[in-house]
Protein backbone atom coordinates (compact mmCIF):
# COMPACT_ATOMS: atom_id res chain seq x y z
CA UNK A 1 0.00 0.00 0.00
CA UNK A 2 1.25 3.52 -0.88
CA UNK A 3 2.55 5.63 1.86
CA UNK A 4 -0.02 8.65 2.51
CA UNK A 5 2.00 12.11 0.64
CA UNK A 6 2.00 13.86 4.21
CA UNK A 7 3.31 11.04 5.86
CA UNK A 8 6.18 9.90 2.92
CA UNK A 9 7.43 14.02 3.04
CA UNK A 10 7.55 13.56 7.24
CA UNK A 11 9.73 10.57 6.71
CA UNK A 12 12.30 12.29 4.17
CA UNK A 13 12.45 15.03 6.23
CA UNK A 14 11.22 17.85 4.28
CA UNK A 15 8.63 18.97 5.89
CA UNK A 16 6.79 19.03 9.86
CA UNK A 17 4.35 16.76 11.13
CA UNK A 18 2.78 20.68 11.96
CA UNK A 19 3.23 21.68 8.40
CA UNK A 20 1.25 19.04 7.25
CA UNK A 21 -1.81 19.28 9.59
CA UNK A 22 -2.36 23.06 8.58
CA UNK A 23 -1.93 21.72 5.04
CA UNK A 24 -4.84 19.62 5.54
CA UNK A 25 -6.95 22.20 7.02
CA UNK A 26 -6.44 24.63 4.19
CA UNK A 27 -7.40 21.39 1.79
CA UNK A 28 -10.31 20.69 3.76
CA UNK A 29 -11.61 24.20 3.29
CA UNK A 30 -10.96 24.71 -0.15
CA UNK A 31 -9.37 21.97 -1.48
CA UNK A 32 -6.59 21.65 -3.52
CA UNK A 33 -3.71 19.02 -3.77
CA UNK A 34 -1.69 18.66 -0.63
CA UNK A 35 1.69 18.77 -2.20
CA UNK A 36 0.78 22.21 -3.75
CA UNK A 37 -0.42 23.79 -0.84
CA UNK A 38 2.53 22.92 0.69
CA UNK A 39 4.55 24.55 -1.64
CA UNK A 40 1.94 27.72 -1.41
CA UNK A 41 2.41 28.14 2.28
CA UNK A 42 6.22 27.73 1.92
CA UNK A 43 6.60 24.67 3.84
CA UNK A 44 8.13 22.82 0.88
CA UNK A 45 10.30 23.98 -1.83
CA UNK A 46 9.05 22.71 -5.67
CA UNK A 47 11.88 20.55 -6.24
CA UNK A 48 12.04 18.87 -3.28
CA UNK A 49 8.15 18.11 -3.91
CA UNK A 50 8.53 17.07 -7.50
CA UNK A 51 11.82 14.31 -6.00
CA UNK A 52 9.33 12.89 -3.50
CA UNK A 53 6.34 12.61 -5.58
CA UNK A 54 8.48 10.99 -8.47
CA UNK A 55 10.18 8.62 -5.61
CA UNK A 56 6.52 7.58 -4.40
CA UNK A 57 4.49 7.50 -7.49
CA UNK A 58 7.27 5.69 -9.76
CA UNK A 59 6.72 8.41 -12.35
CA UNK A 60 10.29 10.24 -13.87
CA UNK A 61 11.19 13.75 -13.93
CA UNK A 62 11.64 15.62 -17.21
CA UNK A 63 14.50 16.81 -18.11
CA UNK A 64 14.72 20.69 -19.06
CA UNK A 65 17.23 19.79 -21.67
CA UNK A 66 14.61 17.69 -23.35
CA UNK A 67 11.36 20.01 -23.39
CA UNK A 68 9.62 19.52 -26.82
CA UNK A 69 9.80 22.59 -29.63
CA UNK A 70 6.66 24.91 -29.98
CA UNK A 71 5.85 23.70 -32.85
CA UNK A 72 5.23 20.14 -31.45
CA UNK A 73 3.24 21.80 -28.75
CA UNK A 74 0.96 23.30 -31.41
CA UNK A 75 0.27 20.42 -33.32
CA UNK A 76 -0.81 18.34 -30.18
CA UNK A 77 -2.95 21.14 -29.03
CA UNK A 78 -4.51 20.97 -32.52
CA UNK A 79 -4.69 17.08 -32.79
CA UNK A 80 -6.07 17.08 -28.87
CA UNK A 81 -9.29 19.27 -29.97
CA UNK A 82 -8.63 21.09 -26.48
CA UNK A 83 -7.71 24.38 -26.45
CA UNK A 84 -4.48 25.77 -25.14
CA UNK A 85 -6.11 27.33 -22.23
CA UNK A 86 -7.73 24.35 -21.32
CA UNK A 87 -3.78 22.82 -21.08
CA UNK A 88 -2.88 25.69 -19.33
CA UNK A 89 -5.11 25.76 -16.74
CA UNK A 90 -4.25 21.75 -16.46
CA UNK A 91 -0.87 22.82 -16.04
CA UNK A 92 -0.08 20.11 -18.21
CA UNK A 93 1.43 19.76 -22.23
CA UNK A 94 1.97 17.11 -24.36
CA UNK A 95 3.77 15.79 -27.16
CA UNK A 96 4.77 13.42 -29.89
CA UNK A 97 8.50 12.74 -30.15
CA UNK A 98 9.83 13.16 -33.31
CA UNK A 99 11.26 9.59 -33.33
CA UNK A 100 8.24 7.05 -34.84
CA UNK A 101 6.82 4.75 -33.04
CA UNK A 102 7.54 6.75 -29.53
CA UNK A 103 4.92 7.03 -27.32
CA UNK A 104 2.91 10.74 -26.67
CA UNK A 105 4.94 12.08 -23.76
CA UNK A 106 2.83 14.32 -21.53
CA UNK A 107 4.50 16.81 -18.71
CA UNK A 108 2.21 17.70 -15.73
CA UNK A 109 2.31 19.27 -12.36
CA UNK A 110 -0.86 16.76 -11.69
CA UNK A 111 -0.24 13.71 -13.83
CA UNK A 112 -3.22 11.70 -12.61
CA UNK A 113 -6.03 14.21 -13.35
CA UNK A 114 -9.16 12.97 -14.80
CA UNK A 115 -9.76 15.06 -17.01
CA UNK A 116 -6.50 15.16 -18.49
CA UNK A 117 -6.15 11.32 -18.78
CA UNK A 118 -9.55 11.04 -19.87
CA UNK A 119 -8.58 13.95 -22.77
CA UNK A 120 -5.56 11.45 -23.59
CA UNK A 121 -7.74 8.23 -23.71
CA UNK A 122 -10.19 9.39 -26.13
CA UNK A 123 -7.91 11.19 -28.35
CA UNK A 124 -4.24 9.00 -28.67
CA UNK A 125 -3.57 6.25 -29.96
CA UNK A 126 -0.24 5.44 -28.74
CA UNK A 127 0.76 4.76 -25.01
CA UNK A 128 0.94 7.90 -22.98
CA UNK A 129 4.43 8.48 -20.43
CA UNK A 130 3.58 10.45 -18.10
CA UNK A 131 5.76 12.86 -16.29
CA UNK A 132 6.38 14.92 -13.57
CA UNK A 133 8.06 18.62 -13.89
CA UNK A 134 8.06 22.14 -12.59
CA UNK A 135 5.28 24.46 -13.30
CA UNK A 136 7.58 27.16 -14.67
CA UNK A 137 9.02 24.51 -17.11
CA UNK A 138 5.37 23.96 -18.18
CA UNK A 139 4.70 27.01 -19.00
CA UNK A 140 7.94 27.84 -20.47
CA UNK A 141 6.41 25.03 -23.02
CA UNK A 142 3.16 26.35 -23.64
CA UNK A 143 4.86 29.97 -25.30
CA UNK A 144 3.25 33.12 -25.16
CA UNK A 145 0.01 32.05 -25.30
CA UNK A 146 0.06 31.26 -21.23
CA UNK A 147 -0.46 34.64 -20.42
CA UNK A 148 -0.95 34.10 -17.14
CA UNK A 149 -4.05 34.65 -18.00
CA UNK A 150 -5.54 33.66 -14.60
CA UNK A 151 -4.37 36.81 -13.27
CA UNK A 152 -4.21 39.39 -15.90
CA UNK A 153 -5.52 42.25 -15.24
CA UNK A 154 -7.49 44.16 -17.12
CA UNK A 155 -7.26 48.18 -17.27
CA UNK A 156 -5.80 50.11 -13.94
CA UNK A 157 -8.01 48.13 -11.16
CA UNK A 158 -8.46 49.58 -8.38
CA UNK A 159 -7.30 48.68 -4.88
CA UNK A 160 -9.45 46.04 -3.63
CA UNK A 161 -9.61 44.28 -7.41
CA UNK A 162 -5.54 44.64 -6.74
CA UNK A 163 -5.91 43.21 -3.00
CA UNK A 164 -8.26 40.50 -4.43
CA UNK A 165 -5.71 39.38 -7.43
CA UNK A 166 -2.46 39.16 -5.12
CA UNK A 167 -4.26 36.37 -3.18
CA UNK A 168 -5.39 34.37 -6.39
CA UNK A 169 -3.54 31.29 -5.92
CA UNK A 170 -1.68 31.21 -9.23
CA UNK A 171 -0.43 34.62 -8.13
CA UNK A 172 1.07 33.36 -5.16
CA UNK A 173 2.39 30.02 -6.80
CA UNK A 174 4.07 32.64 -9.45
CA UNK A 175 5.94 34.55 -6.50
CA UNK A 176 6.57 31.67 -3.85
CA UNK A 177 8.30 29.93 -7.55
CA UNK A 178 10.77 33.13 -8.56
CA UNK A 179 11.54 33.24 -4.14
CA UNK A 180 12.09 29.24 -4.12
CA UNK A 181 14.46 29.23 -7.68
CA UNK A 182 16.18 32.54 -5.81
CA UNK A 183 17.00 30.86 -2.81
CA UNK A 184 17.93 27.79 -4.59
CA UNK A 185 20.32 29.48 -7.14
CA UNK A 186 21.94 31.27 -4.11
CA UNK A 187 20.71 34.69 -4.98
CA UNK A 188 20.99 37.61 -3.24
CA UNK A 189 18.37 40.04 -5.02
CA UNK A 190 15.51 39.80 -7.09
CA UNK A 191 14.87 42.29 -9.54
CA UNK A 192 10.74 42.40 -11.37
CA UNK A 193 11.04 44.99 -13.92
CA UNK A 194 8.22 45.89 -16.15
CA UNK A 195 8.10 47.38 -20.24
CA UNK A 196 5.54 47.38 -22.31
CA UNK A 197 4.49 43.94 -23.39
CA UNK A 198 6.18 41.90 -20.64
CA UNK A 199 8.06 41.86 -17.44
CA UNK A 200 11.24 40.29 -16.39
CA UNK A 201 12.50 38.70 -13.36
CA UNK A 202 16.30 38.68 -12.87
CA UNK A 203 18.42 37.23 -10.19
CA UNK A 204 21.86 38.74 -8.74
CA UNK A 205 23.85 35.64 -8.31
CA UNK A 206 27.12 35.94 -6.81
CA UNK A 207 26.95 39.97 -8.34
CA UNK A 208 25.74 39.40 -11.48
CA UNK A 209 22.44 39.63 -12.72
CA UNK A 210 20.91 36.89 -15.13
CA UNK A 211 17.25 36.91 -16.37
CA UNK A 212 15.48 33.94 -15.31
CA UNK A 213 11.44 34.65 -16.52
CA UNK A 214 9.62 36.67 -18.52
CA UNK A 215 5.91 37.00 -18.71
CA UNK A 216 3.67 38.79 -20.01
CA UNK A 217 2.94 42.38 -18.94
CA UNK A 218 -0.87 41.88 -18.54
CA UNK A 219 0.21 39.81 -15.16
CA UNK A 220 2.70 42.00 -13.77
CA UNK A 221 0.13 44.21 -11.39
CA UNK A 222 -1.16 40.96 -9.94
CA UNK A 223 2.53 40.08 -9.26
CA UNK A 224 3.40 43.35 -7.56
CA UNK A 225 0.91 43.68 -5.51
CA UNK A 226 1.36 40.27 -4.06
CA UNK A 227 4.93 41.23 -3.50
CA UNK A 228 3.84 44.48 -1.87
CA UNK A 229 0.98 42.62 0.17
CA UNK A 230 3.62 40.30 1.43
CA UNK A 231 5.80 43.46 2.39
CA UNK A 232 3.05 45.62 4.22
CA UNK A 233 3.53 48.21 1.71
CA UNK A 234 0.33 50.26 0.47
CA UNK A 235 -0.88 47.82 -2.36
CA UNK A 236 -2.74 50.74 -3.72
CA UNK A 237 -0.13 53.53 -3.86
CA UNK A 238 2.02 53.32 -7.28
CA UNK A 239 3.46 57.26 -7.82
CA UNK A 240 5.86 57.15 -5.07
CA UNK A 241 8.60 54.74 -4.41
CA UNK A 242 7.84 52.40 -1.22
CA UNK A 243 10.17 50.60 1.22
CA UNK A 244 8.83 47.60 3.06
CA UNK A 245 10.14 44.58 5.14
CA UNK A 246 8.80 41.31 6.21
CA UNK A 247 9.56 37.54 6.79
CA UNK A 248 8.38 35.19 5.44
CA UNK A 249 8.65 30.92 4.71
CA UNK A 250 9.83 30.18 1.38
CA UNK A 251 10.56 25.91 0.55
CA UNK A 252 11.03 25.34 3.94
CA UNK A 253 13.15 28.36 4.99
CA UNK A 254 12.68 31.56 6.89
CA UNK A 255 13.69 34.43 4.63
CA UNK A 256 13.59 38.41 5.36
CA UNK A 257 12.35 40.32 2.34
CA UNK A 258 13.97 43.84 2.04
CA UNK A 259 11.18 44.95 -1.00
CA UNK A 260 11.85 48.72 -2.63
CA UNK A 261 9.36 49.98 -4.86
CA UNK A 262 10.67 52.61 -8.18
CA UNK A 263 8.07 54.46 -10.30
CA UNK A 264 9.21 53.68 -13.62
CA UNK A 265 7.61 54.44 -17.18
CA UNK A 266 5.53 50.95 -17.59
CA UNK A 267 4.91 50.73 -14.35
CA UNK A 268 6.68 49.95 -10.77
CA UNK A 269 10.03 48.28 -10.43
CA UNK A 270 11.09 45.95 -7.68
CA UNK A 271 13.96 45.16 -5.87
CA UNK A 272 13.61 42.10 -3.45
CA UNK A 273 17.04 41.74 -1.14
CA UNK A 274 16.92 38.23 0.57
CA UNK A 275 17.98 37.96 3.68
CA UNK A 276 18.61 34.81 5.01
CA UNK A 277 17.66 34.17 8.91
CA UNK A 278 20.99 32.43 10.23
CA UNK A 279 23.00 32.15 13.28
CA UNK A 280 26.09 32.81 12.13
CA UNK A 281 28.27 35.01 11.00
CA UNK A 282 31.26 33.74 8.71
CA UNK A 283 34.58 34.40 10.63
CA UNK A 284 37.28 37.18 9.55
CA UNK A 285 39.31 34.45 7.51
CA UNK A 286 36.22 32.88 5.85
CA UNK A 287 35.56 36.64 3.91
CA UNK A 288 38.99 36.27 2.58
CA UNK A 289 40.80 38.45 5.47
CA UNK A 290 44.53 36.96 6.73
CA UNK A 291 44.58 35.55 9.86
CA UNK A 292 47.47 38.74 9.98
CA UNK A 293 44.73 41.52 8.96
CA UNK A 294 42.15 39.34 11.33
CA UNK A 295 43.90 39.94 14.52
CA UNK A 296 44.63 43.30 13.10
CA UNK A 297 41.34 44.54 12.66
CA UNK A 298 40.07 42.94 15.77
CA UNK A 299 42.78 44.90 18.01
CA UNK A 300 41.90 47.21 16.41
CA UNK A 301 38.43 47.99 17.63
CA UNK A 302 39.06 46.05 20.63
CA UNK A 303 40.37 49.52 21.71
CA UNK A 304 38.79 51.62 24.50
CA UNK A 305 37.99 54.66 22.05
CA UNK A 306 38.57 55.92 18.81
CA UNK A 307 36.94 55.17 14.59
CA UNK A 308 37.28 52.51 12.66
CA UNK A 309 35.95 52.95 8.71
CA UNK A 310 35.10 50.33 6.59
CA UNK A 311 34.89 51.64 3.01
CA UNK A 312 33.74 49.95 -0.50
CA UNK A 313 30.22 50.23 -2.46
CA UNK A 314 26.82 49.21 -1.76
CA UNK A 315 26.87 45.46 -2.06
CA UNK A 316 30.74 45.15 -1.60
CA UNK A 317 30.11 43.03 2.04
CA UNK A 318 30.47 46.16 4.45
CA UNK A 319 27.94 45.11 6.70
CA UNK A 320 28.99 41.46 7.34
CA UNK A 321 32.51 43.09 8.15
CA UNK A 322 31.05 44.97 10.48
CA UNK A 323 28.89 42.40 12.33
CA UNK A 324 31.70 39.85 12.40
CA UNK A 325 33.41 42.61 14.42
CA UNK A 326 30.25 43.03 16.91
CA UNK A 327 30.12 39.76 17.47
CA UNK A 328 34.03 39.34 18.63
CA UNK A 329 33.61 42.27 20.91
CA UNK A 330 29.71 41.26 22.46
CA UNK A 331 30.96 39.52 24.99
CA UNK A 332 28.76 40.47 27.88
CA UNK A 333 30.93 43.21 29.53
CA UNK A 334 30.24 46.08 26.69
CA UNK A 335 27.47 47.91 26.28
CA UNK A 336 26.74 47.32 22.32
CA UNK A 337 23.87 49.71 20.30
CA UNK A 338 24.12 49.99 16.18
CA UNK A 339 22.19 52.71 14.38
CA UNK A 340 21.25 51.20 10.71
CA UNK A 341 19.30 51.71 7.72
CA UNK A 342 17.80 49.10 7.82
CA UNK A 343 18.84 46.78 10.73
CA UNK A 344 20.27 43.55 8.70
CA UNK A 345 21.09 41.28 11.11
CA UNK A 346 19.59 40.08 14.33
CA UNK A 347 22.72 40.12 17.30
CA UNK A 348 21.75 38.58 20.42
CA UNK A 349 23.05 41.46 23.11
CA UNK A 350 23.03 44.10 21.07
CA UNK A 351 20.93 47.19 20.95
CA UNK A 352 20.00 47.48 17.13
CA UNK A 353 18.12 50.56 16.09
CA UNK A 354 16.36 51.37 12.89
CA UNK A 355 16.65 54.82 11.00
CA UNK A 356 13.44 56.30 9.98
CA UNK A 357 14.46 59.57 8.00
CA UNK A 358 10.67 59.92 7.00
CA UNK A 359 9.64 61.08 10.54
CA UNK A 360 13.27 62.73 11.23
CA UNK A 361 15.07 60.15 12.84
CA UNK A 362 18.39 60.19 10.68
CA UNK A 363 21.54 58.67 11.48
CA UNK A 364 22.34 62.29 13.34
CA UNK A 365 19.43 62.37 15.28
CA UNK A 366 19.68 58.94 16.92
CA UNK A 367 23.34 59.23 17.42
CA UNK A 368 22.50 61.76 19.48
CA UNK A 369 20.04 59.49 21.67
CA UNK A 370 22.68 57.04 21.55
CA UNK A 371 25.54 58.89 23.22
CA UNK A 372 22.61 59.24 26.22
CA UNK A 373 22.60 55.01 26.55
CA UNK A 374 25.87 55.11 28.25
CA UNK A 375 26.98 52.85 25.17
CA UNK A 376 31.16 51.55 25.33
CA UNK A 377 31.10 50.79 21.58
CA UNK A 378 28.63 52.36 18.56
CA UNK A 379 28.50 50.81 15.31
CA UNK A 380 26.75 53.88 12.52
CA UNK A 381 25.25 52.36 9.00
CA UNK A 382 26.64 55.09 7.60
CA UNK A 383 28.53 58.21 7.62
CA UNK A 384 26.57 60.09 5.29
CA UNK A 385 26.88 63.93 6.06
CA UNK A 386 29.10 66.22 8.20
CA UNK A 387 26.26 66.47 11.05
CA UNK A 388 26.83 62.67 11.09
CA UNK A 389 30.54 62.44 10.72
CA UNK A 390 31.19 65.38 13.67
CA UNK A 391 28.82 63.61 16.39
CA UNK A 392 30.82 60.30 15.81
CA UNK A 393 34.39 61.97 16.47
CA UNK A 394 32.83 64.48 19.67
CA UNK A 395 31.55 59.98 20.82
CA UNK A 396 35.39 58.72 20.50
CA UNK A 397 36.99 61.85 22.02
CA UNK A 398 34.36 61.03 25.30
CA UNK A 399 35.26 57.11 25.48
CA UNK A 400 33.62 55.08 22.66
CA UNK A 401 34.25 52.74 20.19
CA UNK A 402 33.34 53.75 17.18
CA UNK A 403 32.57 51.74 13.73
CA UNK A 404 30.86 52.76 10.36
CA UNK A 405 31.51 52.96 6.66
CA UNK A 406 31.49 55.52 3.90
CA UNK A 407 31.27 54.96 0.17
CA UNK A 408 34.79 55.47 -1.06
CA UNK A 409 36.72 53.45 -3.70
CA UNK A 410 39.77 53.06 -1.14
CA UNK A 411 40.47 52.80 2.11
CA UNK A 412 42.73 55.21 2.37
CA UNK A 413 40.29 57.54 0.26
CA UNK A 414 37.95 57.82 3.68
CA UNK A 415 40.35 60.48 4.81
CA UNK A 416 39.81 63.03 2.54
CA UNK A 417 36.27 62.15 2.11
CA UNK A 418 35.90 63.45 6.03
CA UNK A 419 37.77 66.45 5.95
CA UNK A 420 35.75 67.55 3.19
CA UNK A 421 32.78 66.99 5.25
CA UNK A 422 34.20 69.20 7.86
CA UNK A 423 36.01 67.65 10.37
CA UNK A 424 39.16 69.26 11.36
CA UNK A 425 42.43 67.41 10.97
CA UNK A 426 43.48 67.95 14.56
CA UNK A 427 40.04 66.02 15.28
CA UNK A 428 40.32 63.30 12.88
CA UNK A 429 44.20 62.64 13.94
CA UNK A 430 43.32 62.16 17.43
CA UNK A 431 40.12 59.72 16.69
CA UNK A 432 40.96 57.41 13.36
CA UNK A 433 42.68 54.09 14.31
CA UNK A 434 42.14 51.72 11.23
CA UNK A 435 40.51 51.82 7.89
CA UNK A 436 39.74 48.96 5.66
CA UNK A 437 38.42 49.29 1.70
CA UNK A 438 36.57 45.89 0.80
CA UNK A 439 35.08 44.69 -2.14
CA UNK A 440 33.86 41.17 -3.55
CA UNK A 441 35.12 39.13 -6.08
CA UNK A 442 33.67 36.04 -7.56
CA UNK A 443 35.20 32.07 -6.13
CA UNK A 444 35.80 29.93 -9.01
CA UNK A 445 33.78 26.40 -8.65
CA UNK A 446 35.98 23.97 -7.25
CA UNK A 447 34.27 21.49 -9.19
CA UNK A 448 35.36 22.78 -12.92
CA UNK A 449 38.18 25.36 -12.84
CA UNK A 450 41.27 24.26 -14.38
CA UNK A 451 45.08 25.82 -15.02
CA UNK A 452 45.24 28.83 -16.80
CA UNK A 453 47.08 28.80 -19.58
CA UNK A 454 48.54 32.53 -19.17
CA UNK A 455 50.94 31.73 -16.93
CA UNK A 456 51.72 35.20 -15.56
CA UNK A 457 47.93 36.99 -15.43
CA UNK A 458 50.12 40.28 -13.96
CA UNK A 459 53.08 42.30 -14.68
CA UNK A 460 53.50 42.48 -10.73
CA UNK A 461 55.04 39.96 -8.55
CA UNK A 462 53.57 40.96 -5.62
CA UNK A 463 51.99 37.16 -5.58
CA UNK A 464 55.82 36.22 -4.14
CA UNK A 465 53.47 35.13 -1.32
CA UNK A 466 52.74 31.90 -2.96
CA UNK A 467 55.94 29.45 -3.37
CA UNK A 468 54.08 28.05 -6.32
CA UNK A 469 50.99 30.31 -8.06
CA UNK A 470 48.34 28.30 -9.06
CA UNK A 471 46.67 30.77 -11.58
CA UNK A 472 43.97 29.15 -12.70
CA UNK A 473 40.36 30.09 -15.34
CA UNK A 474 36.70 29.53 -15.08
CA UNK A 475 35.05 27.11 -17.42
CA UNK A 476 31.39 25.84 -15.78
CA UNK A 477 29.58 22.85 -15.20
CA UNK A 478 26.27 22.20 -13.69
CA UNK A 479 27.64 22.70 -10.30
CA UNK A 480 27.85 26.87 -10.75
CA UNK A 481 25.50 27.17 -13.51
CA UNK A 482 27.62 27.33 -15.98
CA UNK A 483 29.56 30.72 -14.97
CA UNK A 484 32.41 29.28 -13.91
CA UNK A 485 31.93 30.76 -10.11
CA UNK A 486 30.42 29.51 -7.39
CA UNK A 487 30.30 31.99 -3.93
CA UNK A 488 32.02 35.16 -3.60
CA UNK A 489 35.16 36.29 -1.62
CA UNK A 490 36.55 39.64 -0.57
CA UNK A 491 39.50 41.74 -1.08
CA UNK A 492 40.72 43.71 1.37
CA UNK A 493 43.50 46.50 2.03
CA UNK A 494 43.76 47.15 5.81
CA UNK A 495 45.32 49.83 7.55
CA UNK A 496 46.29 51.11 11.06
CA UNK A 497 47.12 54.73 11.55
CA UNK A 498 50.65 55.40 12.46
CA UNK A 499 52.09 58.31 13.99
CA UNK A 500 53.85 58.93 10.86
CA UNK A 501 50.32 58.68 9.17
CA UNK A 502 49.02 60.94 11.43
CA UNK A 503 51.43 63.57 10.81
CA UNK A 504 50.48 63.44 6.81
CA UNK A 505 47.33 63.27 7.56
CA UNK A 506 47.41 66.73 9.74
CA UNK A 507 49.50 68.50 6.65
CA UNK A 508 46.50 67.48 4.83
CA UNK A 509 48.55 66.06 2.52
CA UNK A 510 47.39 64.54 -0.99
CA UNK A 511 46.01 60.80 -1.43
CA UNK A 512 49.35 59.43 -3.55
CA UNK A 513 51.67 60.79 -0.35
CA UNK A 514 49.31 58.99 2.27
CA UNK A 515 49.49 56.25 -0.13
CA UNK A 516 53.33 56.01 -0.28
CA UNK A 517 54.09 56.78 3.20
CA UNK A 518 51.32 53.74 4.16
CA UNK A 519 53.26 51.49 1.51
CA UNK A 520 56.55 52.18 3.30
CA UNK A 521 55.26 50.74 6.30
CA UNK A 522 53.66 47.34 4.45
CA UNK A 523 50.21 48.48 3.31
CA UNK A 524 48.80 46.21 0.87
CA UNK A 525 45.78 47.59 -1.83
CA UNK A 526 42.86 45.60 -3.38
CA UNK A 527 44.78 44.77 -6.17
CA UNK A 528 47.34 43.29 -4.54
CA UNK A 529 45.05 41.18 -2.15
CA UNK A 530 43.34 40.06 -5.70
CA UNK A 531 46.64 39.10 -7.19
CA UNK A 532 47.69 36.80 -4.12
CA UNK A 533 44.52 35.14 -4.04
CA UNK A 534 44.66 34.78 -7.78
CA UNK A 535 47.82 32.95 -7.08
CA UNK A 536 45.94 30.49 -5.07
CA UNK A 537 43.65 29.75 -7.45
CA UNK A 538 40.76 31.14 -5.84
CA UNK A 539 39.46 33.63 -8.27
CA UNK A 540 40.55 34.44 -11.91
CA UNK A 541 42.67 37.44 -12.95
CA UNK A 542 39.62 38.81 -15.58
CA UNK A 543 37.50 38.82 -12.34
CA UNK A 544 40.14 40.61 -10.25
CA UNK A 545 39.86 43.56 -13.16
CA UNK A 546 36.65 43.55 -13.23
CA UNK A 547 35.75 44.10 -10.03
CA UNK A 548 39.19 46.57 -8.68
CA UNK A 549 40.35 47.68 -12.50
CA UNK A 550 44.20 47.88 -12.72
CA UNK A 551 46.32 49.28 -10.84
CA UNK A 552 46.39 52.56 -9.73
CA UNK A 553 48.79 55.24 -11.30
CA UNK A 554 51.01 54.86 -7.88
CA UNK A 555 51.14 50.92 -7.92
CA UNK A 556 52.01 50.87 -11.45
CA UNK A 557 54.69 52.78 -11.35
CA UNK A 558 56.16 50.54 -8.34
CA UNK A 559 55.36 47.12 -10.41
CA UNK A 560 58.45 45.70 -12.19
CA UNK A 561 58.56 46.35 -15.85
Amino acid sequence: MRTRLGQHLVERGLVRPQDVEEALSVQRGSGGLLGQILVRLGSLSEPDLLSALSAQLELPLQPSEEMPAPEQVRAFIDESRATHAWWVARDAVAWRPTSSGAAVICVAANPFDPLLRGLLAQTVDATVSYRLAPRAMIQAALGDLTETKSFATNGTPDARRLRELAQEAPVIDFVNSVFAEALQKRASDIHVEPFEDKFIVRLRIDGMLHTVRSAPRAGFDAVCSRVKLLSRMDIGERRIPQDGRQAVRVAGQEVDLRVSTLPAAWGESLVIRLLGKTSRLPELTELGLSEEEARSLVSLVNQPNGIVLISGPTGSGKTTTIYRLLAHLNAGDRKIVTIEDPVEFDLAGVVQVHVRSDIGFTFAAGLRSILRQDPDVIMIGEIRDGETARIAVQAALTGHMVISTVHTNSALAAIPRLLDLGLEEYLLVDVLRGLVGQRLVRKLCAACSRPSPDRAPFRSQCASEAQRPDWRMPVGCPECGGTGFRGRLGLYETLTISPMLQSRIRERKPEAELLQTARAEGYRTMFEDGVVKCSRGLTSASEVYRVVGGADTELDSLLPA
